[in-house]
């Protein structure tokens, strides 16, 4: 199963993230871009990739460990920017720290419970918005757009575990289909990692 740990924020957010991604998708040169779809919105805290299933048991008591470790933050949807020249995201202010620290817990989560886990970096917020189909499509007016972007405070109050389903149709711009296998409300006694 391809699995990852997430942060999904609340319908209305995500509401106010789709009034601006709308507006986005009007401009020049939007055609360029793969837009990925609102159900599929989410904070990537950790991408475990395949994960066999012998692993879920322990794993999934470490990222409940890691949730009961870390107290409710308030979060917001803002800006945005891109990586590289293909990705564009939406960003977050709030309480970042405390998200990268969740973000470390679920990595940590995961690595002890033997999942093989890419190189560890620093955590950088994102919600990706869109993916441009080719190395023409220039993603500033995007990014520009973006920026001035701010949504309303919510409390972060869950640890989300996901699978991802890739398409399989063969069908062009198909989206995977995400499914919440798991949440675990934060709890915040604050004591160390999963």
């Amino acid at each position: 199963m391809r699995l990852f740990a997430a942060v999904v924020p609340p319908p209305e957010q995500l509401d106010e993230l789709g009034s601006v991604v709308d507006r986005l998708r009007r401009l020049p040169g939007a055609d360029g871009l793969r837009w990925t779809s609102r159900p599929g919105w989410h904070f990537t805290l950790a991408f475990m990739g395949e994960v066999d299933e012998e692993l879920l048991p322990e794993l999934g008591a470490r990222l409940a460990r890691a949730a009961h470790r870390t107290p409710a933050f308030p979060l917001r949807l803002h800006g945005g920017g891109h990586f590289g020249r293909r990705t564009l995201w939406a960003g977050a202010a709030g309480d970042l720290d405390e998200l990268r620290l969740l973000a470390e817990r679920a990595d940590a989560a995961a690595r002890r419970s033997g999942v093989p886990m890419e190189e560890h970096r620093r955590y950088q917020a994102h919600l990706t918005v869109g993916r441009a189909k080719g190395e023409g499509t220039s993603l500033r007016p995007f990014v520009d757009e973006l920026g001035s972007f701010e949504g309303e405070r919510w409390s972060v109050a869950e640890l989300a575990f996901v699978r991802s389903n890739l398409p399989v149709s063969g069908v062009p711009g198909e989206q995977p289909r995400y499914e919440t296998l798991e949440r675990w409300p934060l709890a915040g006694d604050g004591k160390g990692a999963g």
